[in-house]
């Protein structure tokens, strides 16, 4: 197999035309540039360069080589350098990104009218989030997820915060809840639907109503926030779900939770693959902003 590095080589000599010059231009000893030259002589089977008085001269092979391998070195430092920029309006793709519905119904559509501003040919398909299991992303099949980083996450996936929140309560218009003061225990007293996307029974409210005395009844468990805020809206039954997906939503009586709950932090994940890549980039760059407004 040729040594391509030769090629550059023989650039930079067809270039100066001398073999001293083109050691200096690259950082050679006269001796290595010599070498290199024999090296060249043998893998085309032509001399290349011949003495003509005090300098070389082009043969006619290489005269006929000299703009091949000025294009070739060219577009070989092309290739190997950074991408720096992408013009996003030509591009045309599709990103598969992993999250849940409630993700999609609070944050998409803002979203989707950057996409449509600056890629029009950018599509969008959203997967549903059923577990942390970081296995599509490894496999390439979804670029990116959204969520609560899980400490058992895979450490070759990388994160980045989007934005903090909490955990709120909410209601019907019009539920006893909605006036008055609402403490541990008259907030224990109601009915109450609990979302668990792995099938548990009780959670983290659950915990911190016992540290207080008290024990709430769960009569419904879902899977997924919009369903227990659709329960809500048309039951007597208390929600408790994040705090950013009840922008908005007038249908509903939002309260702050009478307990201590620590906040949490919803990061998107993906894998290095596309790390570097300047499409997917742009796209984090975009969910990053549509997320902080």
């Amino acid at each position: 197999m040729p040594d391509l590095n030769l090629l550059i080589t023989l650039d930079v000599l067809l270039a100066e035309g001398s073999v001293a010059g083109a050691a200096r231009r690259l950082g050679l000893s006269a001796s290595a540039m010599s070498r290199a030259l024999a090296r060249l002589r043998e893998t085309t089977g032509d001399p290349l360069l011949v003495r003509a008085g005090r300098g070389l001269v082009p043969t006619p092979r290489a005269m006929a080589l000299r703009e091949q391998v000025s294009c070739l070195v060219q577009d070989a430092h092309a290739v190997l350098r950074p991408a720096r920029s992408l013009d996003m309006a030509g591009v045309v793709r599709t990103f598969t990104l992993r999250t849940s519905e409630e993700f999609v119904e609070r944050f998409a559509p803002a979203l989707l009218v950057r996409i449509a501003r600056e890629a029009p040919g950018v599509r969008l398909r959203f997967v549903n989030k059923t577990d942390k299991d970081s296995t599509l992303l490894r496999e390439g099949r979804v670029d990116l997820e959204t969520g609560v980083v899980d400490p058992a996450t895979s450490p070759e996936i990388l994160t980045q915060a989007l934005f903090r929140d909490r955990l709120v309560g909410v209601v019907r218009r019009g539920h006893p809840l909605s006036k008055g003061d609402i403490g541990a225990a008259r907030f224990a007293q109601g009915q109450h639907v609990y979302v668990s996307r792995r099938g548990q029974d009780r959670g983290q409210i659950d915990e911190a109503l016992e540290t207080v005395g008290f024990t709430r009844q769960i009569t419904s468990i879902v899977a997924g926030f919009s369903t227990a805020m659709a329960l809500a809206r048309d039951t007597d039954l208390i929600a408790s779900v994040p705090e950013c997906y009840t922008v908005n939503r007038r249908d509903l009586f939002c309260f702050a939770l009478p307990l201590t709950l620590p906040t949490f932090t919803v990061a998107m994940l993906w894998h290095p693959r596309l790390d570097a890549d300047l499409a997917h980039r742009w796209l984090r760059g975009c969910l990053r902003e549509v997320c902080g407004q």
